[in-house]
């Protein structure tokens, strides 16, 4: 008798293991607002079958989110990219019905998405910022000083930049997006970052490498990062990534921001082992094996989002 009991116990285990994952999955990430990601510098929706949010999109959905991925300036100035969201941010809430959006932003998407949370909170139910530029970025005051505003270098910079958002934005499908990189870097760097808090301190720290206020004028805010600039040697970007991360010294980063400089909120974590193109799951996927996938810590924190009725 024990021998058959034993018999059914082995043949159910063998069947978990095999068969399709159950159903409890189903709503994992079905949170109450839709989810709208904002890229960062450089960045767009999709170019062709590549997305700036590579895989992301479709595995939130899979379980149940509702998700946006929008497209503003490439490279232009906080506010300018704020207000384009934010006209965004008005037709997913018209075409949905929702009364609120819970907004993701990476690298300068994070101040982007601040900034819609500053001047409309009625409309925004969370802010998470991955790889936010909070606090500026040492990359961004390199640049500044080494190319400044005047200078025949810098003149030639800005013609570059300019002309390689306006090539994004053409082929990402973007239309009358003007592009503005010396705004952009005035923007990210330390100087531009500490006036724009200013303006808009809804979940800054008060602390050099603090947390911020969990919830402001009731909107949530969190924030997770990368500490680590080298990830997959088959990734062609991240030799370029491990040189700008010289810029940092010491201190944490993600190969363009610093770890304390990504803090917005609750800080779910500061040290992931991923760099800033793996906080999207850039290039097409090619992150670190030895670290979670950042598929999943989206996945995760839409989860959050829904069990804290968001």
């Amino acid at each position: 008798m024990n021998k058959h009991f034993f018999k059914k116990i082995a043949a159910l285990l063998i069947a978990m293991t095999v068969l399709p994952a159950p159903s409890w999955a189903t709503g994992y990430t079905e949170t109450k607002y839709p989810i709208v990601l904002a890229h960062g510098l450089f960045g767009f929706d999709n170019i062709g079958p590549v997305e700036y949010w590579y895989g992301i999109p479709s595995a939130l959905r899979a379980d149940g989110a509702k998700v946006y991925a929008t497209q503003v300036a490439a490279a232009n100035s906080t506010e300018i990219r704020g207000e384009q969201l934010l006209t965004q941010v008005k037709q997913i809430l018209a075409v949905t019905g929702a009364a609120k959006v819970n907004l993701v932003g990476h690298s300068h998407g994070g101040p982007t998405a601040r900034y819609v949370a500053s001047v409309r909170p009625d409309l925004v139910a969370s802010v998470t910022s991955i790889g936010g530029v909070n606090r500026g970025s040492v990359v961004a005051d390199l640049i500044l000083g080494i190319a400044p505003e005047g200078s025949l270098s810098n003149t030639v910079i800005v013609s570059i930049t300019n002309g390689l958002g306006q090539i994004i934005n053409f082929l990402s499908g973007g239309k009358g997006l003007t592009q503005d990189s010396l705004a952009a870097a005035k923007s990210l760097s330390t100087a531009g970052s500490l006036k724009f808090n200013i303006t808009h301190p809804e979940g800054i720290p008060t602390s050099a490498c603090g947390e911020g206020a969990y919830q402001v004028n009731g909107v949530s805010y969190f924030s997770w990062s990368g500490a680590k600039a080298y990830t997959n040697v088959f990734d062609i970007l991240d030799p370029a990534l491990t040189l700008t991360s010289l810029a940092f010294g010491s201190a944490k980063n993600d190969g363009l921001v610093a770890s304390c400089s990504s803090h917005l909120g609750r800080v779910i974590r500061d040290d992931y082992a991923m760099n800033h193109l793996d906080e999207v799951n850039q290039t097409i996927g090619l992150v670190n094996i030895f670290e979670t996938n950042p598929v999943t810590l989206y996945r995760q924190h839409a989860n959050r989002l829904k069990n804290l009725g968001l």
